[in-house]
């Protein structure tokens, strides 16, 4: 495995619980990169370091009349274990609950089945948005059974969004556009919505971080380039990850804006597809801009990667498209329901599974639920 780190200059690695790493590359002053890290680490191999390293300070430091090791310090990205509670009666958590039944000294651990959270859109026979349907009016179904609906909420909330933008040498012409049609899009935005700018080409430049400002987003999408190749799929799971670490908003929308097809990354379509169904995986919202370098192929892909996330890939012929689109997907995020369920599957493993959410309603005779396919059980799905 090999990294690039530029010569004396500092770099972070944001980890995940899935065992990836990323690090979308930040500029200097002078427009250059402060690192180019884009890069799968194995989770086991980490396991062993921090193993071999744990036994190698136990073996230094432990005395006679010692009976406990100290804990190594936190390093960037890393989350700290937890230590030992003094309170009786600890708050419940997500995932693995902390009580325990004691029964002859021994500990019992009781596992909290997680809620698992979806974000749909419904449209009816017209492709008219319904914002306004009963909890009623859905049922879900996990790998073909019926599960009960345990929360719903339909009023707007805030979102962590990623906007990643293609700044390949091909988007010169369009770019100006492009960034007028994603300003419209976040002034419909919630007040407390929190967005980074993400500009890839054969690197992806994170050229702001989370942030409610408007007007900062507004300079990161100037910060442009043009030149380079198309590394999509880096740019995707590498925003897909800073979205999964941002744990203030569970509400996740990717915004992708390209006009070529994929040929740089590291990463490959069936890796970025897995992100998007991971943890916390977010929405997928996308923007195919027609033009020699975008093929059939390159949208079919496109499109089955934002259906399988609940969002929607759209294709403008013309660049005069670009505001009515920005305007129909900040629309339809604003239009979503928060729908939750606890699984009844026995099954404890992380396979796949997949979820169908259907509507009906009085005076509809069809209503189409957009929401993901599915997700790895096991894992958080918001």
């Amino acid at each position: 495995m090999n990294l690039r780190f530029p010569r004396a200059l500092s770099h972070a690695i944001a980890w995940d619980d899935t065992g990836w790493s990323s690090s979308i590359q930040t500029r200097t002053k002078n427009g250059f990169p402060v690192v180019a890290v884009l890069q799968r680490y194995r989770a086991n191999s980490v396991v062993l370091v921090v193993l071999t390293f744990l036994a190698s300070v136990f073996a230094q430091t432990q005395a006679p009349n010692s009976s406990t090791v100290p804990l190594p310090p936190v390093g960037p990205g890393m989350v700290q274990p937890p230590g030992p509670s003094n309170h009786d009666n600890p708050l419940p958590t997500a995932g693995t609950q902390g009580q325990s039944d004691q029964d002859a000294g021994v500990f019992v651990f009781k596992k909290q089945v997680e809620e698992v959270i979806l974000h749909a859109t419904v449209v009816d026979e017209e492709r008219h948005l319904l914002p306004n349907l009963d909890q009623n009016t859905f049922s879900i179904f996990e790998d073909g059974v019926k599960q009960e609906i345990t929360s719903f909420h339909r009023e707007d909330v805030p979102v962590a969004m990623a906007v990643v933008i293609d700044n390949s040498g091909s988007m010169r012409e369009k770019r100006d556009k492009v960034n007028e049609a994603v300003l419209n899009l976040l002034r419909q935005n919630n007040s407390q919505d929190e967005i980074f700018v993400v500009n890839f080409s054969h690197d992806c430049y994170l050229d702001q971080d989370f942030t409610s400002d408007i007007n900062l987003v507004q300079g990161a999408l100037q910060k442009v380039s043009m030149q380079g190749s198309t590394a999509l799929y880096d740019a995707i799971v590498a925003s897909s990850v800073h979205l999964r670490n941002n744990t203030r908003l569970d509400n996740k929308v990717l915004l992708v804006i390209t006009d070529g097809r994929d040929n740089a990354s590291r990463e490959t379509l069936q890796e970025a597809r897995s992100r998007l169904q991971q943890q916390n995986g977010p929405t997928l919202y996308a923007i195919g801009l027609l033009g020699d370098g975008l093929e059939p192929q390159d949208r079919e892909t496109i499109e089955s990667l934002a259906d399988s996330t609940g969002g929607a890939a759209f294709f403008p012929r013309t660049l005069d498209e670009l505001d009515d689109i920005s305007r129909t997907i900040g629309h339809d995020i604003r239009s979503r329901y928060t729908i939750g369920y606890r699984s009844t599957n026995p099954n404890q493993n992380r396979g796949y599974r997949t979820i169908q959410v259907q509507a009906q309603a009085r005076g509809h005779s069809q209503l189409l639920v957009r929401t993901r396919s599915g997700y790895y059980a096991g894992e958080a799905v918001r």
